[in-house]
Parts: C-alpha cells; sequence; structure tokens
C-alpha cells in the first residue's frame, strides 16, 4: 500500500523546491497530496485540504522557509497535523529551506534542513525512509557464542576455558573420537567468540591442569594451532559432572549390568542401555582407574571386562 502524505507549503515554495518534491516522492511510491493537482475550480478549500488532504494522511510534510511561517494557512495546517498526531499518531516530518525561525510546536521534533534546492539526493533518502519507517541502521548480527552458551564453572578454570572444554568434550561424543583437531573444531575462534590466540591459550592452561593430553608438531606458522590433543579421562570426567544431568544413574547402571547382570563388554552394556559408547567407554575407564575393574581392549573397539572388585560388588549393595 502506498503510504498517503500531505504536503503543506507556501504558494511561493512550489517552483523552487515543493512540486519536485512531491514529484519525487511519488516517483518513489508516496501518494503525496499537493493542491495544485488535486483541486479544481469550484471545489471547497476546507473540505479538500482538511477532510480529504489532512484527514487521509498518514505523515504530514510541513515545507518551512521564510514565506510559510508567515502565512496564516501553513500554521492552520500545522495545527491540524498536530492534532492528528495526538489522536491518531500521523507522523510529522519538518523541511527547513531556509534560515527561518521553527514554529514553536516543532521544535521537539527532528526536521531536516535542505540548504542546496539543487543537491538533496540524502535529505529525500532520509525524508522517504521516514515516511516509510526504513532504517540504515546494520541488521543485528549473531551474538557471539561465549555470551550465550551455557556453561557451568570446573573449579579453577576461566569461562574460555570451560567452554573450549565443553565444546571438545561434545565434539568428541558426537564423533566417538577422544582425538581432536583444534583447527577443524575452532577455527578462527568465531565459533565461541574468541580469538584464535585465545584458544591456543585455553589449550595449553587444560593440558597443564590434565584436563587434555597435546601433541605438538613444528610448521604452520603463529596463526595455526599447532598441535592436536586428546581429552584426559580426568577431562571427559569432569565435563560429564558438569554437563551430563544423569551421569551419576549413568554411573550406577552400568556398574550395576556389571554386578548384577554379568555384562561383561561395552558393546553388551550399549545393548541394554541406550548411551553413546564414548560415555560408557569412559565409565568403564573410570572403574579401572579405580581398581574396580580390570579391562582388555582391542584395535577395534571392543572393550572387554574382567576381575570385577569385591569392593565394586560392595559398594553397589
Amino acid at each position: 500500500m502506498h503510504p498517503k502524505v500531505f504536503v503543506s507549503h507556501a504558494s511561493e515554495d512550489k517552483e523552487r523546491f515543493v512540486t519536485n518534491f512531491a514529484t519525487k516522492l511519488r516517483e518513489n511510491g508516496v501518494d503525496a497530496w499537493l493542491d495544485k493537482w488535486e483541486m479544481l475550480p469550484g471545489d471547497s478549500l476546507v473540505d479538500k485540504i482538511f477532510e480529504e488532504g489532512l484527514k487521509e494522511a498518514q505523515a504530514v510534510i510541513i515545507v518551512l522557509s521564510n514565506y510559510s511561517i508567515k502565512k496564516p494557512w501553513v500554521r492552520e495546517e500545522l495545527n491540524a497535523s498536530i492534532v492528528a498526531k495526538l489522536s491518531k499518531g500521523t507522523k510529522i516530518i519538518p523541511i527547513v529551506l531556509d534560515d527561518c525561525e521553527v514554529p514553536q510546536s516543532l521544535t521537539s521534533t527532528l526536521w531536516e534542513s535542505i540548504p542546496d534546492l539543487k543537491n538533496y539526493d540524502q535529505n529525500f533518502k532520509r525524508v522517504l525512509s521516514s515516511i516509510f519507517g526504513a532504517t540504515d541502521k546494520p541488521a543485528l548480527g549473531k551474538t557471539p557464542g561465549h555470551t550465550t552458551s551455557v556453561y557451568h564453572e570446573i573449579g579453577g578454570l576461566t569461562k574460555a576455558d570451560n567452554l573450549v572444554l565443553k565444546e571438545s568434550c561434545e565434539y568428541a561424543i558426537e564423533n566417538d573420537d577422544l582425538m581432536i583437531n583444534p583447527e577443524s573444531l575452532f577455527g578462527d575462534g568465531e565459533k565461541l567468540g574468541f580469538s584464535r590466540a585465545e584458544i591456543k591459550d585455553c589449550i595449553e592452561v587444560l593440558e597443564q591442569n590434565g584436563y587434555l593430553d597435546v601433541s605438538r608438531y613444528l610448521g604452520g606458522g603463529g596463526n595455526t594451532y599447532s598441535c592436536h590433543f586428546k581429552i584426559t579421562t580426568y577431562g571427559l570426567d569432569n565435563y560429564a559432572r558438569s554437563y551430563i544431568p544423569d551421569y551419576s544413574e549413568t554411573l550406577e547402571k552400568i556398574v550395576s549390568l556389571i554386578v548384577n547382570e554379568d555384562v561383561n563388554s561395552n558393546a553388551g552394556i550399549q545393548e541394554k542401555f541406550d548411551k553413546p559408547i564414548l560415555i560408557i567407554n569412559h565409565v568403564l575407564n573410570v572403574l579401572e582407574s579405580n581398581n574396580h575393574v580390570k579391562l582388555s581392549k582391542t584395535i577395534g573397539g571392543m572393550v572387554r571386562i574382567y576381575n570385577v572388585s569385591a569392593s565394586l560388588r560392595r559398594a553397589l549393595a
């Protein structure tokens, strides 16, 4: 729908500005109401201007000049516009042509000053944007990952460290692989909202605290990670306790399957308990590190459980 706009002005401003300006409005989809186009001999001035022009307008352009500010008729149109603004939200757009005094009723309204009547493309664009409610304001971009990612504090780690560990563990679980290539996972850091240098520091801190086992290599330059890393059992366990809601229940269920149902392999556990194989293997590694079970592992990924300790059976009881 084409917005209807009433153009209030003094007749002296028609030839020097108003007619051309109103024409440009119509060429850009604005139904500009100008008296010379709308009124014919015998028409009622009051009916045409106030009942047709002003009453139906979504916006009123008030052309202020040294001529118009002295015209009682323009002031009447301005007063009617202000009433329409208050009663139905009609937009008032003042355009100032000369170094004239702006009426008191418009001093709180942002106006468009046009000093050069032969060159006003930018002014016209702003007026057009106001009529259509458009803006040049850039669209909102994607919120940085580090400001929206839900994270739980793991002692001794910063938020950045936490998120690097979290992202690494989630990737490992999804891909069933504890070995991570940070170049593939993090790239330039945009995903998490950190720089490459910040992520490299996080990897180093996580290594120092035992969460990652890092293998570095030469080459690649300072703008690459120049490493791969493996998430340690300690690192994955801290992630699981912080981020997997039912991790305690998962651990208890796996122990129950081993002790009460004599399930003796990771594949057997997954048959009875639908959890990612990496999490099942992790729980088995935790049990082994605490001397609760002994494990034998094959190259194909099969893990067999034997020598279940009395302490594990007692803990379950």
